[in-house]
């Protein structure tokens, strides 16, 4: 038996040499052999579906279990889009449905991986646009009625580079007209709520992004940012954010009607909110992409020298005339212990003036817009509109072209000041908001309670955007049922050291958002 086994082993052994033999000769006759059928990429015996149900899965995970073949694209976008039809009927986040496109992206995706193509970094990983850039082949609304004959010819460039990176946009998500008010509400798509609390706002003007995404639509949802429409939503829906430094993410839209006033496109930034920090993160590197469309983008690195340990930190000192609800205090305390517990060294001081710079925003933002934009504004806005664009005004100072331009040199100094300040430190603990989240259409109550907000509550936020300095923002605490976040803000191009904190706190305090899906359910 044994010899028998041998002879057909060695018979085997001289087919195969003597097909190996037909081959070279075949090769040397220029006869091209017929390559062989590359197998499709099966599941890995190792691939491990991340815990929970798809929809809860964080943007790292989603796209590591895609990779892996551990679940479809098909698969996760429709965990995603049941998602979105259970939730969204209450919330009114995403306001274009793009399930139909959504699903035969991620058919194409699912193509793409079996034939062992290259995958980018989001691949079939699903994601929200907000309703303010242009997405081709759509309105570019903005919150407006009057919009609807924008359709945009091409994609803008952040929803370019996340299509490239094989993200699949499941729908758009809302933002008040013209995108210029905290308050996420419209004549056109409507009031859209907090998944928290129906009761308090879901903040602006990127608050269809943050509700859809603490609620559980899409991993990562775009929104932009040029008085804090990243940072205050993501306060208000428990969600982690970046603002990045200006020229970062390239931005255009082929179809606006006028190129952008100048400061205005100095001060604004478009970025990611995500429940984890990690995600952001990512999400940053894929917008961060180039794009020649946009004369302000910097090829800056995403991470810079490492500060000499341990790094400082500025628990910035809160100016005596803004009321600090005790709450926002102990949130303060408690994410600068995190931050102590994880090496950083954290001490109390005062900022470069903050109450100069915030006026700053204010008088250029208003007088650039009052000049530009204002008259064509109010002839389509609403009566809301109307109401919160007047009591944005209230504390803006009237320049003209001499005071402008003083003012517009004013910001180069207030740069300076912070850039000398984060050489001794490099991060900046500072509040979103001094006061509990507000009621969902606070803005339109009077012009003095939209002056009470902005200059009172959430004078740290909008500062921020005449320095052009990145901020993130992560949850920390729970206070009556509702999150509550803080600012890290760092120096010109230092994403990397925002994000590391903010990483720091988010490890120590816990991801908010799943008590969130708890109270949901």
């Amino acid at each position: 038996m044994a010899k028998k086994t041998v002879t057909r082993k060695k018979t085997a052994s001289k087919k195969s040499a003597a097909k190996a033999s037909s081959r070279k000769t075949s090769a040397r006759k220029g006869v091209v052999a017929k390559p062989a059928k590359k197998a499709a990429p099966r599941k890995s015996a190792t691939a491990r579906r991340p815990k929970g149900p798809v929809w809860q899965w964080s943007a790292v995970e989603t796209a590591a279990a895609i990779r892996a073949g551990a679940i479809s694209a098909v698969e996760t976008v429709e965990a995603h889009l049941d998602r979105m039809r259970a939730v969204n009927p209450r919330l009114n986040a995403v306001v274009v449905d793009l399930s139909e496109d959504a699903l035969a992206a991620a058919h194409a995706a699912d193509k793409q991986r079996a034939k062992g193509g290259e995958l980018g970094l989001l691949h079939g990983v699903p994601i929200t646009i907000k309703e303010n850039v242009d997405y081709e082949g759509r309105a570019n609304f903005n919150g407006v009625p009057a919009n609807k004959d924008l359709i945009a010819p091409s994609d803008s460039p952040v929803v370019s580079n996340l299509k490239k990176a094989g993200a699949i946009v499941i729908g758009l998500t809302n933002t008040p007209e013209f995108s210029f008010r905290g308050f996420t509400d419209n004549p056109l798509h409507g009031l859209t709520l907090n998944p928290w609390d129906p009761d308090i706002t879901c903040g602006g003007s990127s608050g269809g992004a943050g509700s859809a995404v603490a609620a559980g639509i899409g991993t990562i949802a775009h929104g932009n940012d040029i008085g804090g429409s990243l940072r205050w939503p993501a306060h208000c829906n428990g969600v982690a954010t970046i603002k990045p430094t200006q020229g970062r993410i390239p931005a255009f839209n082929q179809s606006a009607t006028a190129e952008r006033p100048m400061l205005a496109h100095l001060m604004s930034a478009q970025g990611p909110l995500a429940r984890h920090v990690a995600d952001v993160r990512l999400a940053l590197e894929v917008m961060s992409q180039r794009d020649p469309r946009d004369p302000w983008w910097v090829p800056a690195p995403l991470v810079g020298p490492k500060p000499k340990g341990p790094i400082k930190v500025a628990l910035a000192k809160i100016p005596e005339d803004m009321d600090v609800d005790p709450q926002v205090t102990a949130a303060l305390r408690q994410a600068a212990d995190h931050l102590e517990r994880s090496g950083y060294r954290v001490s109390e001081v005062e900022v470069p003036d903050i109450n100069g710079v915030w006026q700053t925003w204010c008088d250029i933002i208003t007088n650039e817009t009052v000049v530009m934009q204002e008259a064509a504004m109010l002839k389509v806005a609403s009566e809301d509109f109307h109401k919160a664009w007047g009591g944005m005004k209230t504390e803006a100072n009237v320049l003209d072209l001499p005071a402008w331009m003083r003012a517009t040199a004013a910001r180069n100094g207030h740069i300076r000041a912070w850039q000398l300040f984060f050489e001794e430190y490099p991060v900046v603990l500072a509040p979103t908001t001094v006061k509990p989240t507000p009621g969902p259409r606070e803005d339109i109550v009077s012009a003095e309670r939209v002056r009470e907000i902005f200059w009172g509550e959430i004078r740290f936020i909008s500062a921020i955007n005449v320095l052009g300095l990145p901020g993130a923002v992560v949850p920390v605490a729970l206070n009556d049922g509702k999150p509550i976040g803080v600012q890290l803000i760092a120096g010109r191009y230092r994403e990397d050291l925002a994000l590391d904190a903010a990483a720091a706190i988010e490890k120590r305090a816990g991801v908010l958002v799943q008590r969130l899906w708890e109270q949901m359910a």
